[in-house]
């Protein structure tokens, strides 16, 4: 997924019962990260998600796994009119974010970026968990993919109750740290390399942050958060902090929100019953209530 995983679980296990059974849980929890792109990468041709999005036309049976990401992608993106859109991967393609991470290949376009695709040319058939493309495209789960292995992580990790799961900044918090207290996450300024906006504390809910420092087109001159409606960078925000019961909410959420900007993004975050926290491209910051109420400032 390009980015480092890591799990950090708190207890003291003391008999090679409970190390081995710990340590068993935490290899299942790092397999999920390896399955979920296994199957949801748009840049390897044999991926489940590029077969699908290249048989137009066919109902295609899909896994669980692949199914419950589109569908919760699609229902994201009907909620927003299409600010969210899981059909972007030609347009990201097109802007140079076409090479895999780690042998570098470049992925062959499905769709190239002046095709008007959007999700209305993805059905859903929940009864028979199949998946319908009306024409050839890219489909691009990268703000719902890693959301969702971390949650499948963290059902593995449930039984050690204490943990975190970090996946390059995503996180998933479960039980108390090592303090036994609610863990604390500090939220990164988007402008200032090591400094923070603010902490939160929080437990048994992820913290996702999008953020438009986090990956730039060839030439430096855009980021990879697009607006589907223009097929260019969304401008009007900064970074989207959200947090949520589960990391693909949190994930997805966060994207769309960006997408939005500050105004429309809080109103989604709000009628989503989530809290987070949207830093503006001037670095105004529009938080829910409930944010406001967990946020320390740093000054």
């Amino acid at each position: 997924m390009g980015t480092i995983v890591t799990i950090h679980v708190v207890g003291h296990d003391t008999t090679a019962a409970e190390i081995t059974a710990r340590d068993a849980a935490i290899e299942r929890a790092f397999d999920w990260f390896r399955q979920v792109e296994a199957c949801c990468s748009r840049f390897d041709q044999s991926s489940e998600l590029r077969r699908v999005g290249a048989r137009a036309g066919i109902a295609m049976p899909v896994s669980e796994m692949l199914f419950r990401a589109v569908e919760f992608a699609c229902a994201l993106a009907a909620e927003t009119d299409g600010a969210f859109d899981p059909t972007v991967g030609g347009r990201m393609a097109a802007l140079g974010f076409d090479r895999h991470y780690r042998s570098g290949e470049r992925t062959a376009l499905a769709a190239t970026a002046d095709e008007e695709v959007s999700y209305r040319d993805v059905e859903v058939d929940a009864e028979r968990r199949t998946i319908t493309v009306s024409r050839p495209l890219q489909l691009d789960l990268g703000a719902i993919a890693k959301g969702l292995a971390i949650d499948l992580a963290a059902r593995e990790l449930a039984p050690l109750v204490h943990y975190a799961i970090d996946a390059g900044g995503d996180l998933y918090l479960s039980g108390r740290n090592a303090q036994q207290e609610p863990w604390s996450v500090g939220i990164r300024h988007p402008r200032e390399p090591g400094s923070l906006v603010g902490t939160i504390r929080t437990t048994d809910r992820a913290v996702c942050t999008s953020g438009d420092y986090e990956r730039a087109t060839p030439d430096g001159m855009s980021h990879h958060l697009l607006h589907p409606a223009t097929g260019a960078s969304a401008g009007e925000t900064a970074s989207v902090t959200v947090v949520a019961p589960t990391a693909m909410v949190a994930d997805g959420l966060g994207t769309a929100a960006f997408v939005l900007g500050p105004a429309r993004g809080l109103a989604l975050l709000d009628r989503a019953g989530v809290d987070g926290l949207i830093v503006s491209a001037d670095l105004a910051q529009a938080a829910t209530a409930g944010m406001r109420d967990a946020l320390s400032s740093h000054s």
